[in-house]
């Protein structure tokens, strides 16, 4: 199923979340080419009405977002990192087609990646921004009522392109996880619960790390690490030791210009797969996982024309994970 955002719309990112409070999941995809969100609300059994295409009041055009309940009201609401200008907006309370507030903050140079968690255990989410040119990420903790606090920076490798937030050493603090572009390595940050991080400690990954997700990989309540490098048309797969220290990667053959990666069990048997969203060959990797950290070899499935973010849930209630995909050039 093809649902169109627009000629020009040239979409960069996907998130899923329950904007209208339905219990429904919905789509929101932020559109680099024409600075508009789209809004696909989900009607159940895997259709969605286009409701909005929602103008953000922004100079530089989206690059990624995230979506989370950011006031405790039971919707979600987006954060969307803008690269130009160096900041990342929230947009709360989605109402009819279009949200309440937008708040801007500031962030370092090139934002570049954007996710949310609970980083203090106060029950209320946190951002973690990866910024690019900085080469650190920013931490924004929350109120609880769709406002932020002031950045925090950490120091990452060259040119951190990705962000992830999981507890890595089964402490019950979150911890960060980034994906270094220039460097080609990930870098980790442990979480000490009150919202501050330890300095950094980092693994080799492939040649221009682009996306990176965690998952207990192999069943042994010890969350993994899944890269998608870009320049070797791979994945990188490191195993936790549960402590927040990690085996040595192991590679896995992709599609050409590997973009973003996400987890999910496909084909419901107990066992994380992974899904590579791959730029160049316009298509998508399937590597179903063996449930002992390895997967096999890639089954591909075409996509649109450039696709640049992929995400996977139930869409149609049937308790079977579903992958969307954006693909940039065929605005889609």
């Amino acid at each position: 199923m093809m649902l169109s955002t627009g000629a020009n719309s040239h979409p960069t990112s996907i998130a899923v979340g329950d904007f209208n409070g339905d219990r429904i999941a919905d789509i929101a995809l932020a559109n680099n080419g024409t600075k508009h969100v789209d809004m696909m609300i989900g009607k159940g059994k895997g259709k969605f009405a286009i409701q909005t295409s929602y103008e953000i009041g922004f100079d530089s055009p989206p690059l990624v977002m995230a979506s989370g309940d950011f006031n405790n009201d039971k919707r979600s609401e987006i954060v969307i990192a803008n690269g130009g200008s160096n900041h990342v907006d929230i947009f709360v309370a989605y109402n009819n087609g279009s949200f309440e507030n937008q708040t801007r903050y500031s962030a370092g140079s090139f934002p570049q990646s954007v996710v949310v968690g609970d980083l203090n255990n106060d029950t209320r989410l946190d951002i973690v921004v990866a910024n690019y040119y900085s080469n650190d990420v920013n931490v924004l903790l929350g109120n609880g009522n769709g406002s932020f606090e002031n950045q925090t920076r950490y120091s990452a490798g060259s040119g951190p392109w990705s962000v992830v937030v999981g507890d890595l050493n089964n402490d019950t603090r979150l911890d960060i996880v980034v994906a270094n572009w220039g460097s080609n390595d990930v870098s980790i940050l442990l979480g000490n619960g009150n919202g501050s991080f330890e300095n950094q400690t980092r693994y080799s990954a492939g040649s221009y790390p682009k996306s990176v997700v965690v998952g207990d990989l192999n069943n042994d309540t010890r969350l993994d690490i899944v890269v998608a490098n870009w320049g070797s048309n791979d994945v990188s797969v490191f195993l936790g030791n549960g402590n927040g220290s990690f085996e040595n990667q192991t590679r896995y053959s992709a599609g050409s210009g590997s973009w973003s990666v996400v987890v999910g069990d496909l084909n419901n048997d107990t066992r994380l797969d992974i899904i590579v969203a791959n730029y160049y060959s316009n298509d998508v990797s399937v590597l179903l996982g063996n449930g002992n950290g390895s997967f096999e070899n890639q089954t591909r499935y075409s996509a649109g024309s450039f696709p640049t973010s992929v995400v996977v849930d139930d869409f149609n209630n049937d308790t079977r994970l579903d992958i969307v995909v954006a693909n940039w050039l065929s605005n889609d």
